[in-house]
């Protein structure tokens, strides 16, 4: 099976034309053999932090998994830990999945939905013999179970009868134990090879409130107990899941045996999703945005799916980027450069091109009449005429790019220098005459002469320029504020420290806050983009911007070394 790094090599062929892989091909043999007579899919997140990239791969397969089947796609809470879950994570997964378009309807669902009903599964089990209330520590319980080498030792509480266990549990139910004095735990084989089989706990007492059930239960169900019954209360047919869970199947399996679903689920595993110089764990995250490292779970230097919207990132791109990685399974890592290709993709013909200067200094033309301000007609978009045109002031002050000024050049910059002209984009051709200095030499004000006869960017001598840069009416221009992003992390520096800690890198942010841009940004709307000519693709930000001082955020740079590799 190909890895991930191969499935992202090329763009996936027309949908007749491609291969299926390999979760398809599985469905496609249940649907012929009679197991399923339909396809339900379900994406199952925990309410304990935000989504971030891998899971929107998880999303995308599942929904897409559906649709293509002509199936149901269930978004279903996990919220059987009352310890980490919040409301807010609730709230902002569910923003993250209909942002992706991921249509759940009226399917939305919880695990505590099924509080009740998993509790009289697991009666069930006691009385069918297949659980037994258990004393032992969780240290002990650690201690019996064995090694991968040597086998478990059974609990001394393992041969409990039916009514001794039933009273016991429903003393647990009922607010009689102490958090950590017992456990339920499934009875199945504690010399199996697979530890996960060697009498797991399924339900441990937890004096709790819980986001949704409140003070109702004392008792939770463990992961692996609750999330394949979920599975069969909802039909789910293909329980599509990552690799880590792979060991854990043999036990999905015998709980929705033994519960006696007629129709049992299936799991399928497939590879994460890993992304260089990112973090994607939760709990580190989680580190960031408790020490204030990162300004919340939407930052964007992050890449959970809040974060990438807030910095600019939009459905389409991510749907692409999920499509190139594929699906196999085989770990390994896609760099963090395919992820921006996508997006740079996606935005080149849907925005305006506009002009914003990052670093500015002053460039005056000595020749243009004072206190004149005319306007140029601008097209958005030379690759897209269909978004029309803009109208730009231009006057006798201007503010232009300080990389592109240099008094004493090098060979091959066709920039602006004494004596060189260049083109004012969409403007007029200037020759410089020469340049003004503070006391410590630093470049203040930059003069220059414009040829009338130029106006719109060409000579009608024929004369060419090798230089073009782009520049703001000094007047008429609004300062704002722009973030520039590096890499959260440096990959070869490794991701975590030796302490556990991230590896965060501190120039991942520059922030600048005397940048020029056309007055008609000054009134953009929070979330839209724009490509700053020669800078980038750059967003106004959704949570620090206010009415008519927008705060843009670097969405990704203009240049890349990466290529999608040619088709064989």
């Amino acid at each position: 099976m190909e890895n991930e790094k191969t499935a992202a090599a090329a763009p996936a062929e027309e949908e007749s034309a491609r291969s299926k892989n390999f979760i398809e091909e599985e469905i496609d043999k249940d649907l012929a053999e009679g197991v399923y007579d339909h396809v339900q899919t379900r994406f199952p997140p925990e309410p304990n932090g935000y989504l971030h990239i891998g899971h929107a791969k998880s999303i995308l397969l599942n929904y897409g998994l559906a649709k293509e089947y002509g199936g149901k796609f269930n978004l279903r809470f996990d919220d059987t830990n009352p310890t980490k879950e919040k409301s807010e994570f609730v709230n902002s997964i569910i923003a993250d999945v209909k942002w992706l378009g991921a249509d759940f309807e009226d399917r939305l669902f919880f695990a505590s939905d099924y509080f009740q009903q998993m509790y009289e599964y697991a009666v069930l089990l006691i009385k069918k013999g297949k659980a037994f209330v258990c004393d032992l520590s969780a240290d002990e319980i650690r201690a019996y179970r064995g090694t991968l080498t040597e086998p478990g030792k059974e609990s001394p509480y393992r041969n409990r009868s039916v009514e001794e266990n039933l009273r016991l549990f429903e003393e647990m139910k009922e607010g009689k134990c102490p958090d950590g004095s017992r456990v339920l735990r499934a009875k199945i084989d504690m010399a199996s090879p697979n530890i996960n089989m060697r009498d797991p706990v399924i339900y441990r007492v937890a004096h709790l409130s819980h986001q949704r059930t409140g003070d109702k239960w004392c008792i939770y169900p463990m992961y692996d107990f609750a999330h394949p019954i979920e599975d069969g209360i909802e039909h789910v047919t293909h329980s599509i899941c990552t690799l880590e869970f792979e060991d854990h199947r043999p036990l999905y399996n015998w709980v929705v045996r033994e519960c006696g679903f007629e129709q049992p689920p299936r799991q399928i595993e497939f590879a994460k999703l890993y992304l260089t110089n990112v973090i994607t764990g939760k709990r580190y995250i989680k580190q960031l945005v408790e020490k204030g490292i990162v300004d919340g779970w939407d930052d964007p230097r992050l890449v959970t799916i809040s974060a990438l919207r807030r910095r600019g990132f939009t459905p389409e791109s991510i749907r692409r980027f999920v499509e190139l990685v594929g699906v196999s399974k085989a770990n390994s890592s896609v760099d963090y450069a395919l992820l921006e290709y996508c997006i740079r993709e996606d935005l080149k013909l849907k925005r305006s091109r506009v002009m914003a200067v990052l670093h500015p200094v002053k460039l005056v033309i000595d020749n243009y009449p004072e206190g004149q301000t005319e306007t140029l007609e601008v097209v958005n978009n030379p690759e897209n005429p269909a978004l029309g045109t803009r109208q730009v002031p231009f006057s006798r002050e201007l503010y232009i790019e300080a990389e592109d000024f240099m008094e004493n050049p090098p060979k091959k910059y066709f920039r602006m220098y004494p004596g060189n002209e260049v083109r004012l984009m969409n403007a007029y051709f200037v020759r410089c005459t020469g340049c003004e200095k503070d006391a410590d030499g630093n470049v203040t004000v930059i003069h220059a002469e414009y040829d009338p006869a130029t106006r719109g960017g060409n000579a009608p001598d024929g004369r060419k320029v090798k230089g073009t840069i782009h520049w703001v009416a000094a007047e008429t221009a609004r300062k704002v504020t722009v973030r520039l992003y590096e890499n959260l992390v440096d990959e070869e520096k490794g991701k975590l420290n030796a302490d556990g800690t991230v590896n965060f890198n501190p120039n991942s942010l520059t922030v600048l806050n005397n940048c020029f841009v056309e007055p008609s940004l000054q009134n953009a709307a929070s979330g839209e983009s724009f490509q700053f000519v020669r800078n980038g693709y750059f967003c106004v930000d959704s949570k620090d911007s206010k009415p008519g001082q927008p705060v843009f955020n670097r969405v990704v740079s203009l240049k890349s070394g990466y290529k999608l590799p040619a088709k064989n």
